[in-house]
């Protein structure tokens, strides 16, 4: 990752943080005592089971690294008042190809679609910052122009 500030809210890096603890705490022991157990076994040259945990551990490693560098750099968005424009942090009541939606802008490391957490970043997410309520965006997307009229700011 480069050195740019991560833009996140207060929940999502406690979040992050109690994710690291529990990989720092439970999941990295867990994985020293499986290769143990797997090398107790001999050979490890034909030993499935030991190449799974160190490859387990390889990918456990590098997101407990990847979280530390993200908690290092993390900016806390200050929940304001939203002065009646979309800003980080907002819920945004929305309309769009006749249905209402409910969306709230976040970070970019909190980004989750599935659960209407929309990155700032995103195609979407720009497109509303700094609207008010009843003004429109317009967003490009492979099915052609999507208007999103805004209904509510929270």
């Amino acid at each position: 990752m480069n050195d740019q500030q991560i833009l996140i809210s207060a929940e999502g890096l406690e979040n992050l943080k109690k994710e690291l603890q529990d990989l720092i705490e439970l999941k990295r022991p867990e994985i020293a005592k499986n290769i143990q157990m797997a090398r107790d076994q001999g050979d490890l040259s034909e030993n499935a089971q030991y190449d799974a945990f160190k490859h387990e551990q390889g990918l456990v490693e590098g997101r407990i690294k990847e979280l530390e560098d993200i908690i290092k750099k993390a900016k806390i968005i200050e929940e304001s008042e939203s002065n009646g424009t979309v800003k980080i942090g907002s819920t945004v009541t929305i309309h769009v190809e006749g249905e209402k939606e409910v969306i709230k802008i976040v970070g970019s490391m909190e980004a989750d679609a599935m659960n209407k957490m929309i990155s700032h970043e995103s195609p979407i997410g720009t497109a509303l910052l700094g609207k008010k309520v009843g003004d429109v965006a317009e967003v490009s997307a492979p099915v052609g122009k999507l208007k999103y009229k805004i209904l509510q700011i929270d």
